[in-house]
């Protein structure tokens, strides 16, 4: 069994998960109990550590190491120690970023003081822990972690929204939908309203028209599990045609996927506009995975693949 690294490698630095909350002064939202707040660090870290992989290795995702290492640094703030070795390895390799073998035996070091067995073995070939991090492992002091699943901001609803936003976050993993943007979603189309109805006949949480809901196979509209199957199914469409392309797909889930054709990009219009800058900062991210079997790929972003190849090459 490997042996852990003894004191005299650890890291003068703030170990995480539920310690970062004291020493970045990072006060949860609500007075949740100290375990509470340990286990949704623990879990928020371990999704940023698994969105990173898939980044890291092209799984249901386009290749892009660069993304991969800011989510293992996420990941890696909030303690996870996958995630901390994952970035090491990236810096001794030069894999997203330049190599830096300070950093990777500063990581390594912190991944084996929590347990990765195989950290302790790259140290050999990066040296011992130096204290040298990258830069981000040092947010400023007023960052503010936040973490996921919601939980808190479901429990400040009242009891009808709360019951959607409950049904929509247990719905979305079933399509491959990240809670987080399933929510942002429903949010800017209905404020959770189940009995929504729009000028040009939206129905539902997820404002289907007739079209999108015949689409889906959406029987029941004004149901509000069937609208949300409905809506989710079709944001899935809509990541896998734009290649997890968030800003695309949320630009045709509002203004129809023929429009975001047809201008090749986000549509001009300014309630499309204010949309989709919306959905970004809710989900803070642009890129979510997607399933490449379901259709294929829109133009616009076949082409913005092809000159992004172009300009690599």
């Amino acid at each position: 069994m490997q042996q852990r690294p003894t004191s005299r490698v650890r890291p003068r630095w703030c170990w995480l998960s539920l310690a970062a909350a004291f020493c970045w002064h990072i006060v949860p939202a609500s007075a949740a109990t100290a375990a509470e707040v340990s286990d949704a660090f623990a879990r928020q870290a371990r999704y940023l550590a698994q969105q990173a992989q898939s980044y890291e290795h092209g799984e249901g995702v386009r290749r892009d190491p660069e993304h991969a290492a800011v989510l293992y640094c996420e990941a890696a703030r909030l303690g996870d120690p996958e995630a901390i070795y994952a970035l090491g390895w990236m810096y001794a390799n030069a894999r997203g970023v330049a190599r830096n073998d300070a950093y990777a035996g500063t990581l390594f070091a912190m991944a084996a003081f929590l347990g990765n067995e195989h950290a302790a073995r790259m140290m050999r070939y990066t040296g011992d822990y130096t204290g040298a991090v990258p830069d981000c492992l040092h947010p400023p002091p007023s960052t503010v972690l936040e973490y996921w699943p919601a939980d808190e901001m479901i429990a400040s609803m009242s009891g009808d929204r709360q019951r959607i936003a409950r049904i929509l976050v247990e719905h979305a993993p079933k399509f491959g939908i990240q809670p987080r943007l399933a929510l942002a979603i429903a949010l800017a189309e209905s404020n959770l309203d189940a009995t929504a109805l729009s000028p040009k006949n939206a129905m539902g949480v997820m404002q289907l028209i007739p079209d999108t809901a015949a689409r889906f196979n959406v029987r029941k509209p004004l149901d509000p599990e069937d609208n949300i199957k409905g809506g989710l199914a079709y944001l899935r469409w809509l990541l896998s045609y734009f290649e997890g392309d968030i800003a695309l797909a949320a630009a045709g889930y509002n203004a129809g996927e023929g429009a975001v054709e047809r201008y090749r990009g986000v549509p001009p219009y300014p309630e499309t506009r204010r949309y989709v800058e919306r959905i970004l900062a809710f989900v803070r991210n642009r890129r979510h995975p997607f399933d490449s079997s379901i259709v294929s790929p829109s133009q616009v972003t076949s082409a913005s693949n092809l000159s992004a190849q172009k300009e690599q090459d």
